[in-house]
């Protein structure tokens, strides 16, 4: 499994507006700037991130973006669910239902059904209110 951009960047715009949760409502403009990450990148983000609920949205003079919940209520895997889709290592492990006709059969599904257990439950175990307490602060990718 691998992680793209998108939900690495939309990672890093969340945990800001979580370290900044004291302010009002932050811009993309100084999102990008401090994240070090383009603007149009951004925009593009933020439809899924609030689709999601993860995300509260004021526009006007002095718009921006919040977090729609506790940074202690959203985990990373929420975060990467909203924009990477389903984190299932396999395909047939991305629908609710293992629908896949050989699955009765397939020796090798336990050890997929198992990464994504621990996949899953790995992101789901860390908030963005731990990644804002780590203490790192620089720019990463």
């Amino acid at each position: 499994m691998r992680i793209s951009t998108k939900g690495r960047y939309a990672l890093r715009m969340v945990v800001y507006l979580a370290v900044h949760q004291d302010k009002s409502f932050i811009s993309l403009a100084e999102i990008a700037e401090a994240e070090h990450i383009s603007k149009k990148y951004l925009e593009q983000i933020v439809p899924l991130l609030t689709k999601a609920g993860l995300l509260r949205a004021n526009r006007g003079n002095r718009g921006g973006y919040l977090l729609a919940k506790p940074p202690q209520s959203c985990t990373v895997g929420d975060v990467l669910r909203a924009t990477e889709g389903n984190l299932a290592p396999v395909a047939c492990l991305s629908l609710p239902e293992n629908t896949c006709p050989r699955a009765s059969g397939c020796r090798t599904l336990y050890v997929w059904e198992g990464l994504h257990r621990a996949v899953t439950d790995y992101l789901d175990s860390i908030t963005l209110q731990d990644i804002a307490e780590h203490g790192v602060d620089e720019y990463c990718i």
